[in-house]
């Protein structure tokens, strides 16, 4: 039973979901954002390039979903700083940027983010499950970063791009977390301790992220729950061990919800980002609608309405402020 505490608390509180997990393709309908807005999402980060396609393609997306975004602003409002977040979430309206996973979808040239940043971009990982020409994948034999990547990780700094870990291997999130000049984040993955699957981390990588400033945000995929129905109770048994490790000031969610398990269709094409040993069976996602639920269980728990206000979004609030202005001159 959801008692009016929680419905309250949501619909009040500053709802910040880290990373969509649909597309990236011009043929999504993105009409299906409702599932966020109805669950009364404020702020969505969505990818639109992964090494898994070619460059063009994430160009193509970006065009697409800022096209259609553009003829709804009744409904969404696109994202260039975070006031941009406060003024969507006083007009009841939802916030979106863009995210990358992985530097493949910058053609092997650096200046190619500055023009993602100026279409929207304001996360990136630098890597997405293997190895590219900037860092070590999480399913790879770990290089580490590469002279491209330092040279990558300068210029996110410089842009004030928020560094994005999650997919990357143990040794390039520790370099990239020794070197940043920034906070950085690791938009869906949940603790090691959780569920032994290679895309979740350890407690090193989480107390190393969070020195940084930046946070955790725990993902709803079930593999990475070790609970292949992902359930709300599981999702909150990943915060819980996350704050646990790391402190409530650094955790966030980051659901990487696929309404159309579209995932599927990339892992048939491409299924060396996927080893099978890893993500065999049903793919299961936490839906944004348990959110209520989630918010729920956490007061059950004891959490308190300033700590769950803060795992829902003013925790990431807070790094996007500072890294999102930190542009720095050339």
């Amino acid at each position: 039973m959801l008692t009016g505490q929680a419905k309250n608390l949501l619909r009040d509180a500053l709802v910040w979901d880290a990373h969509a997990g649909f597309g990236p393709t011009v043929e999504v309908d993105l009409n299906e954002l409702s599932h966020w807005t109805n669950a009364n999402v404020d702020f969505l980060s969505i990818n639109v390039g992964f090494d898994v396609i070619p460059w063009e393609e994430t160009i193509r997306n970006l065009a697409a979903f800022r096209h259609w975004l553009e003829q709804r602003p009744d409904r969404f409002v696109l994202v260039e700083h975070t006031g941009d977040i406060l003024r969507a979430k006083s007009e009841g309206k939802l916030a979106i940027a863009f995210d990358l996973e992985g530097a493949c979808p910058l053609g092997g040239q650096l200046s190619m983010l500055s023009l993602y940043h100026r279409l929207g971009v304001r996360q990136m990982h630098f890597v997405y499950n293997l190895n590219n020409e900037a860092a070590g994948g999480c399913h790879d034999n770990d290089q580490g970063l590469t002279e491209f990547g330092r040279s990558l990780l300068k210029e996110a700094n410089r842009l004030g791009i928020l560094v994005d870990l999650s997919h990357s291997g143990y040794r390039t999130s520790m370099e990239i977390m020794e070197k940043s000049i920034a906070p950085v984040v690791y938009s869906h993955a949940n603790p090691k301790a959780l569920s032994d699957h290679p895309r979740n981390i350890t407690d090193e990588q989480m107390r190393a992220c969070a020195a940084t400033g930046g946070l955790v945000a725990v993902t709803g995929i079930g593999q990475f729950l070790g609970d292949i129905e992902a359930s709300s109770a599981s999702f909150v048994r990943a915060i819980d061990m996350t704050v646990e490790r790391i402190g409530v000031q650094h955790v966030g969610i980051g659901l990487d919800y696929d309404f159309d398990l579209q995932s599927d269709d990339f892992i048939a094409k491409s299924p060396r980002f996927w080893p099978s040993e890893f993500y065999s069976g049903k793919f299961a996602n936490l839906r944004p609608d348990q959110l209520p639920e989630v918010t729920e269980l956490l007061l059950r728990k004891g959490y308190t309405e300033t700590d769950i206000r803060a795992i829902l979004g003013g925790n990431y609030l807070r790094v996007a402020e500072k890294v999102w202005t930190s542009m720095q001159p050339i």
